[in-house]
């Protein structure tokens, strides 16, 4: 597994893993409405993509050349994104990601890692340590969703 800064011949890419991982891996803990406000696919445009994730700090994991994940970090500490490509899961892409993000923190001064977790990623911040501070009802064009706040201290 490579893991390496975010470029933009990874948008296509990091775009379709986002809407598969929501789509397959969520729809686990998430109803098919709150998939469909979340994923909004028809919405997503690749070159809106690519903008955003230039504007954070995005790193991709790979694994023989694919992409196998990507998370962002800002220098503050949160991470707004982490994604695992449903065929890639529990292979390690999430910790090695994790791992790296968290050296990146550590050297832009950052006092904590904080995130936004899913139902879904919960448990896999858990084990790393994260603690949920809050649970969070955001609603996606109109649809109530589950999250939570959660935090590491560095």
């Amino acid at each position: 597994m490579e893991i390496r800064p975010y470029a933009e011949t990874d948008a296509a890419a990091t775009l379709s893993l986002f809407l598969a991982a929501v789509t397959e891996t969520a729809s686990a803990h998430y109803s098919a409405e709150q998939i469909a406000a979340w994923a909004r696919p028809v919405e997503r445009d690749v070159a809106q993509w690519n903008l955003a994730r230039k504007s954070r700090n995005t790193y991709v994991a790979t694994i023989g050349g694919e992409v196998a994940g990507f998370s962002d970090v800002g220098d503050d500490g949160y991470i707004d994104m982490m994604f695992v490509a449903p065929r890639f899961g529990r292979r390690g892409v999430a910790g090695a990601l994790l791992t790296h993000l968290h050296g990146i923190a550590v050297g832009a001064g950052a006092s904590e890692l904080y995130t936004n977790a899913s139902i879904t990623a919960r448990p896999f911040f858990e084990q790393h340590g994260f603690a949920v501070v809050a649970e969070q009802h955001p609603v996606t064009l109109g649809v109530a969703m589950t999250n939570y706040r959660m935090v590491l201290p560095l």
